[in-house]
């Protein structure tokens, strides 16, 4: 029977091994599920992947004598013993410098782009709720939407009195007003609208989200701030660590797979003879 190396098809009775151990297959099909794919033969190889990649730091454990010492985490859950074991392989194994100031620093300077405080947005808005997919109730939204805007085009004035009316959110009773908006606590349509309006303005057209349609109008925007290198240097610090693990993880369990005999699978590093 062809194994996963070698057909599209999802393998029912593709035996995987590890150095000799066999992974089950009904291992594999629960671990399928952590394995979000378009097809359940992704799902499959990527699953068996993922355990083979397990066996191997456990058997290289387990050579190496390491004792599991299980940790609790911060909710008071204990670590199971295997989870202890690779921990403590990659923790002795997989050397992983510091990183220090200059690099942080270095990091820092090269993207200031990322370490900028969110715009933030004074607003305010009239709802009018509509599904797009009934058309009838999504017609009859435009057409209030409509005769609110061509209102307000001639008496602005008016927002917060037309929004304590006519808006279906719970922003009317304080005339339309939402406060402080930043980056992700609106829709992407809604937060677009923002970004293109003049402190002051109202949009020119209702704008169009999942909740229905909206007449915006932006109050007052401040801008986001660049960030202090001090302000930002712990997180430049976790990040450059996790970068460094993750590399220098990816070529042990390389160098691993290079020296193991596997098969029923493809992994990188694994010689061609290895898989079957």
């Amino acid at each position: 029977m062809p194994c996963a190396a070698h057909t599209t098809e999802l393998p029912e009775r593709c035996r995987v091994t590890v150095n000799g151990v066999d992974i089950p297959h009904d291992a594999i099909a629960r671990e399928a599920q952590n394995h979000p794919a378009s097809k359940p033969f992704a799902a499959w190889q990527a699953a068996a992947r993922a355990l083979v990649v397990r066996e191997l730091l456990l058997q290289e454990a387990r050579r190496l004598g390491i004792e599991p010492a299980p940790l609790n985490d911060a909710s008071g859950r204990r670590e199971a013993e295997e989870e202890a074991l690779v921990r403590e392989l990659i923790e002795r194994e997989v050397a992983t410098p510091e990183p220090d100031e200059a690099s942080c620093q270095r990091y820092y300077e090269q993207n200031r782009r990322r370490f900028r405080s969110e715009p933030i947005y004074e607003a305010a808005h009239i709802l009018f709720p509509a599904r797009e997919d009934n058309a009838g109730e999504f017609a009859a939204a435009e057409r209030a939407a409509d005769l609110v805007l061509g209102e307000l085009k001639g008496r602005p004035g008016r927002f917060a009195e037309l929004a304590s009316v006519h808006s279906s959110c719970p922003s009317a009773a304080q005339g339309g007003n939402l406060g402080q908006i930043t980056a992700g606590q609106t829709t992407r349509e809604f937060e677009e609208a923002l970004t293109g309006l003049e402190p002051g303005a109202i949009s020119q057209a209702p704008v169009k989200t999942r909740y229905g349609l909206h007449i915006i109008r932006l109050d007052r925007r401040i801008e986001g701030q660049e960030l202090p290198f001090e302000l930002v240097s712990d997180r430049i610090a976790d990040y450059l660590r996790e970068s460094v693990v993750r590399r220098a993880t990816a070529q042990y369990v390389a160098r691993l797979v290079s020296n193991a005999q596997i098969s029923g699978i493809a992994l990188a590093g694994a010689p061609e003879h290895q898989v079957s």
